[in-house]
């Protein structure tokens, strides 16, 4: 009986302690909840720990605790903090009451696709719940609003690159014509270069032909000449004798030459 007393003893100090420990966690929540209406978000925030480090299971401590890091605008805490909330209770209004806060931390966080998928969660579990509704169409909206403006990014862009490419093209087309223009200037120059040389080859040609012609002439021997003088020398050695003939014409002609007599 000695030890069936011992036992009961100690159930009892240990609900005693569970009691206690669930009192001041309970008495920490109100205290937040307190500070939360005055707006004292922060002070709030660290009566919610203290109420989890008493006691991890409460719901009320979790879910609170997410509420005041959602007006912090800590959205990723409180997302964290109301996704516990939800392994902490299974009544489905609490539920839907944890799936819409998550909807809006996620709206915040500009994930509006999830947020979306939050708030049909909370209808799912409470669907006359008009601030629910409110916000999932507020949501839907948002979504499409976003896809259309991403759409249009993507004409914009696609348009852009488009119109880049047809820059670059026209670009290459004129480099090309350019390049093709500097190439046939390039050919036209050679060729009227080419053309001058060769004009300038056969003018020099043609030259050498005629001073190799020049200098050939100059080089053939010239026939004998007699001039007026030596003709009327000659005549008037005829006057005087045969022997100054000869020796007039050997002067002139430079070999003798034999006449037969006439007289």
């Amino acid at each position: 009986m000695k030890h069936v007393a011992n036992i009961v003893i100690l159930i009892l100090v240990i609900a005693s302690s569970v009691a206690v420990k669930a009192q001041s966690a309970r008495s920490s929540v109100n205290k937040g909840v307190d500070l939360y209406k005055e707006k004292k978000f922060v002070d709030s925030e660290v009566e919610f720990k203290k109420g989890l480090e008493k006691s991890p299971s409460n719901f009320q401590a979790n879910y609170n605790l997410g509420d005041s890091f959602y007006k912090q605008g800590k959205y990723e805490e409180a997302l964290k903090s109301f996704s516990s909330a939800l392994s902490k209770t299974n009544n489905n209004e609490l539920k839907s009451k944890v799936f819409h806060n998550i909807g809006n931390a996620l709206l915040k966080s500009d994930k509006i696709k999830e947020s979306v998928g939050a708030y049909i969660n909370s209808l799912k579990l409470d669907p006359n719940n008009e601030a629910t509704k409110y916000n999932l169409s507020y949501a839907l909206n948002m979504l499409k609003d976003k896809n259309k403006q991403n759409k249009n990014d993507k004409n914009n862009k696609n348009n852009k690159d488009n119109k880049n490419n047809k820059n670059n093209q026209n670009q290459n087309n004129q480099q090309n014509k350019q390049d093709q223009n500097k190439n046939k200037n390039d050919q036209n120059k050679q060729n009227k270069d080419q053309q001058n040389k060769d004009q300038q080859n056969k003018q020099q040609n043609k030259d050498n032909q005629n001073q190799q012609q020049k200098n050939q002439q100059q080089n053939q021997p010239q026939p004998n000449k007699i001039s007026k003088q030596q003709a009327e020398a000659i005549l008037n050695a005829l006057n005087n004798n045969e022997q100054d003939l000869q020796k007039q014409l050997r002067k002139a002609k430079g070999s003798p030459i034999k006449n037969a007599k006439d007289w």
